[in-house]
């Protein structure tokens, strides 16, 4: 990341900060942060696809784990219409880079698919494309700064 750790690390606490790069697809979304170890967060949106009735989605997260500038630990789950999709055990870990501006980000992500698609195989790839978007608008969200 080309940024500080400390400054990755408020773009995780921040709740302002967190707005530009932490979001549900869809419209009509909202969100309660509380940062602190035992507080978490939550957020629903609707999703719309094209020849589908929309969807409602539900996010849910606790922090288990915060050293300031170094490591995130936290759970959360997904839901979709009500039901529990998957549930993460999520660390991330924030360490300087070569460069005194940069920061390698290691984010490790253990889930258990509760109630898959279909027959489950395009379910990681959801997730990892997910968290993918997560990281690159957490990218673009510190260059603005």
């Amino acid at each position: 990341m080309p940024a500080a750790p400390g400054d990755v690390f408020r773009a995780f606490s921040d709740s302002g900060v967190r707005r530009r790069w932490f979001k549900l697809p869809g419209s009509g979304a909202t969100y309660e942060h509380d940062f602190r170890v035992g507080g978490g967060e939550t957020a629903s949106s609707t999703f719309a696809v094209l020849d589908m009735e929309p969807q409602q989605l539900a996010y849910w997260s606790r922090y288990l784990d915060i050293v300031p500038g170094r490591r995130i630990v936290y759970v959360y789950e997904s839901h979709v219409d009500g039901v529990l999709r998957w549930t993460s055990l999520v660390t991330v870990e924030l360490r300087a880079g070569a460069e005194e501006t940069g920061t390698i980000v290691t984010w490790t992500e253990q889930a258990a698919f509760v109630a898959p698609t279909g027959d489950g195989g395009d379910d990681l790839k959801h997730l990892r494309g997910g968290t993918r978007l997560r990281l690159n608008g957490l990218t673009v969200a510190l260059a603005a700064r």
